[in-house]
């Protein structure tokens, strides 16, 4: 079966580029806010919140490989157009200019994929890339990736796995932890050990540093591949 490992990385748009009445219904909790302090701190969680919706950011990266040979494309916004596969054997660097020329790309390649596996992505990283490749007018090549929930084809969500479908809820034994977490308890490197995380995305985002972008995007997708070979060989069939 033909496997596609992939992860994405989104950063918030400008909040200017939303017209007054957005603007409004974004920040409405801050009118219940009488503290100033308080309400910048609000402010400031639901602008770096904004990253984590579709229709208030956008794709600014999607790496993918194929499980078994660990090949594969990093897709990414920038502003150099040199396309680079020195760094990473076998893995192309692809940089574009705007989001929806990369969702195009994206979903040139997914076809050729049985299964795709995903950390966490039936709760974003698929509907994120489903809403952003709809408001950009986009067409989609697999809208079967957010069906049958308890079911690992044709999408493979290690979230779901390793919870066994959230089985004990917050805190029982099976309760979820972060990708960074199960890697380090798996003996996997994190890919947050080059001093990168999701969380920075924002701010590499706006210091023009893409490449750095996608070179943890993709540690991600190396990581999610190494959990998912444990997982197949440990896991795989539980019920």
């Amino acid at each position: 079966m033909a496997t596609l490992v992939f992860d994405i990385e989104t950063s918030a748009l400008p909040v200017e580029s939303f017209d007054e009445t957005q603007q409004e219904y974004l920040f409405r909790d801050l009118q219940k806010i009488d503290d100033e302090q308080a309400r910048e701190e609000k402010r400031e969680y639901l602008t770096r919140m904004m990253s984590l919706w579709p229709l208030t950011s956008q794709c600014v990266c999607i790496a993918m490989i194929n499980s078994e040979t660990e090949k594969g494309q990093v897709l990414y916004l920038a502003d150099d157009f040199d396309v680079d596969e020195a760094a990473n054997e076998g893995v192309q660097f692809l940089p574009f200019p705007d989001e929806h020329e990369l969702l195009v790309e994206f979903w040139k390649v997914v076809p050729k994929f049985n299964r795709i596996v995903s950390f966490n992505g039936r709760s974003f990283d698929v509907p994120f890339v489903y809403l952003r490749s709809a408001i950009l007018n986009v067409p989609i090549s697999r809208k079967d990736w957010l069906g049958y929930r308890f079911q690992t084809t044709p999408h493979c969500d290690l979230a779901e796995q390793l919870t066994f479908y959230n089985v004990s809820g917050r805190d029982g034994a099976a309760r979820r932890f972060n990708l960074d977490f199960y890697c380090k308890v798996f003996g996997i490197e994190s890919p947050k050990s080059a001093g990168v995380s999701g969380m920075d995305v924002g701010q590499l985002v706006e210091e023009g540093r893409y490449r750095e972008i996608a070179e943890y995007c993709l540690r991600d997708v190396y990581a999610t591949n190494q959990l998912y070979r444990i997982w197949s060989e440990r896991l795989e069939g539980i019920k």
